[in-house]
């Protein structure tokens, strides 16, 4: 394992109790960095700060915020409890999401406007808050975008069109602040096993049946794991990564490279 030189550094990581969010977690708490985490579900909050204290960190620092992001008062509330209890922010990792199933003749408004401000509004708002202590010590955001912010694929219309939005987002972000020693990179993973598939609707049958399909859908022939990802956020957060920003990283198998023949 490479040393990222993250002892010490503070993370907040959100969609931290399950997932992506919750082994960029346990992997920066390994890395002896001081974790915020924030998620919806308290007990499953409270089983990712159990796991990073089993990497060695002590209670003081490890932060648990349980919050719904969607409400601004939350996004406000974390970032501020967060830079109180550890005195500084050095890296944001936007890892709350959710996947609303459908295409643009089933999603409703309404199902758009609740992905939208899940995956956009609330990413936007984190970003907002974080850039002032993300400045003072030249620190970095990651985001957790998808291979859908690359490519588009049918059914998941809402969800393509907020990756998508995550990634230019990311792009602009970065070139505002470059300048200022503040890096902005995204990760656009490809089928993780995560529980989002079956959160969004999908019943083990499908889900299994999805899994075993995506095994030709990416060129690496399988599907990839929380770990694959959470390295690659760990590498962009770290100074191994110092020139990189601006960046959408495909942690995908090689699926955004392919096209159907």
């Amino acid at each position: 394992m490479p040393d990222y030189h993250l002892k010490d550094k503070v993370v907040l990581v959100t969609g931290a109790s399950s997932g992506i969010g919750r082994g960029c977690a346990v992997s920066f708490a390994s890395e002896g960095a001081c974790v915020a985490v924030t998620g919806r579900n308290e007990a499953a909050l409270q089983a990712t700060v159990d796991q990073c204290s089993s990497r060695g960190l002590r209670p003081d620092q490890i932060l648990k915020l349980v919050a719904d992001l969607s409400q601004e008062e939350d996004c406000k509330r974390v970032v501020a409890d967060a830079v109180k209890h550890f005195g500084r922010l050095d890296v944001l990792v936007n890892s709350a999401g959710i996947l609303v199933a459908g295409g643009i003749e089933t999603v409703s408004l309404d199902q758009f406007d609740h992905q939208m401000n899940i995956n956009v509004r609330s990413l936007y708002h984190l970003m907002q808050l974080a850039l002032p202590h993300l400045l003072q010590v030249k620190g970095n955001i990651v985001n957790v975008s998808s291979v859908t912010g690359l490519r588009a694929f049918p059914n998941v219309v809402a969800y393509n069109a907020s990756k998508a939005a995550v990634d230019h987002i990311t792009r602009s972000v970065a070139l505002e602040v470059a300048a200022r020693g503040v890096r902005v990179n995204a990760v656009n993973p490809g089928v993780i096993v995560t529980d989002v598939h079956k959160r969004s609707g999908m019943t083990d049958e499908k889900y299994a049946e999805y899994l075993e399909h995506s095994r030709t859908t990416h060129a690496m022939g399988r599907v990839g794991e929380v770990q694959e990802v959470a390295d690659a956020v760990l590498f962009l957060a770290s100074d191994c990564a110092s020139f990189i920003t601006g960046a959408t990283l495909p942690i995908d198998g090689g699926r955004h490279a392919m096209c159907p023949r």
